[in-house]
C-alpha cells in the first residue's frame, strides 16, 4: 500500500471534521482508489474516508486495522510533505 499523490486542503469546510487533504492510494497492485479524503475530528483523532457515490452514499469501507493503516500512511505522507515545502504530485 502506498500514497500515489496527496494535496493539502486549501479549505478545511465549516463542519466538525476538518479536510487535511485529498490523496490517491494504491492498496494493492490490482487496486487503487482515487479520491481519498484524510480528516481530522473534532477529538483530534485522524480519519480516512474512501470517496462517495449516489448522493453521498459510502463506495467502500475498511476494516478498522486497514482504515488505520490507511489513515497512518495518508498522515505521514502530509507530514512528510509539509515539513518539505512539497506535494506528493510534484
Amino acid at each position: 500500500m502506498r500514497v500515489l499523490s496527496l494535496i493539502p486542503a486549501a479549505d478545511p469546510g465549516g463542519g466538525s471534521m476538518k479536510l487535511l487533504a485529498v490523496f490517491d492510494l494504491q492498496l494493492t497492485p490490482d487496486i487503487a482508489i482515487y479520491g481519498m479524503r484524510l480528516l481530522k475530528a473534532p477529538n483530534g483523532q485522524h480519519v480516512s474516508y474512501a470517496p462517495t457515490a449516489h448522493g453521498g452514499r459510502r463506495s467502500v469501507t475498511f476494516a478498522r486495522p486497514l482504515a488505520e493503516a490507511i489513515t497512518a500512511a495518508a498522515l505521514q505522507t502530509l507530514e512528510h510533505d509539509t515539513a518539505h515545502g512539497a506535494n506528493s504530485e510534484s
